[in-house]
């Protein structure tokens, strides 16, 4: 049954392809644990992690994701929602070879960040307090950046990946896991300057 739902739901999705319905969240609960999307390479729009004992998701309220290259880093920032709807930004600075153009951002195929590293920033955006996380373990991996071609005409790159880190977090190690997202990334979501 999940396998016809999702195969009508790809059907969909791609016999329409209008730009309205390839900038949509497409939530499919993990099989492991419903409460995450499970990892796909579709370009869903959708993220999703374990933060501690609470979760954080993507919301239908919410641009998923933004990306900005800016003096030889690149930011990739994750949008949605922790406890009780609270917006909460994540993101991953990193540096990064010269990217121009959203579909530039085909070099980060099968790239692993190590978030420890000295030239590695992460933070969250929570209640508009901005908070650099101390992090001494965790990677981002970009398992897989592909376009996607409708008529002929490139018309995003897809990201897909995973995450995991660890951090002090009032004098204790915190836990960010089982990270994944498919994101869509047009030139709308991506910004240089």
């Amino acid at each position: 049954m999940k396998k016809n739902c999702l195969l009508i739901l790809i059907i969909i999705l791609f016999s329409s392809c209008s730009k309205e319905v390839l900038d949509r969240t497409i939530f499919i609960p993990d099989e492991n644990n419903r409460n995450l999307p499970a990892y796909t390479e579709w370009g869903y729009n959708t993220f999703g992690a374990e933060y501690e004992r609470d979760y954080f998701l993507v919301s239908n309220k919410i641009v998923p994701c933004k990306i900005l290259y800016r003096e030889n880093l690149l930011q990739f920032s994750l949008s949605g929602t922790i406890r009780d709807n609270q917006e909460m930004m994540l993101s991953f600075i990193f540096p990064s070879l010269q990217i121009d153009d959203y579909t530039d951002l085909l070099q980060l195929h099968d790239r692993e960040i190590d978030l420890s590293a000295d030239d590695c920033i992460v933070k969250i955006l929570r209640n508009d307090k901005e908070i650099f996380l101390n992090v001494f373990e965790g990677k981002l991996h970009f398992k897989r950046a592909q376009l996607l071609s409708i008529d002929d005409q490139v018309n995003r790159v897809i990201l897909s990946g995973v995450f995991d880190l660890t951090f002090m977090q009032n004098d204790f190690p915190a836990f960010i896991y089982n990270g994944r997202f498919d994101l869509g990334i047009t030139k709308n979501l991506f910004y240089t300057y």
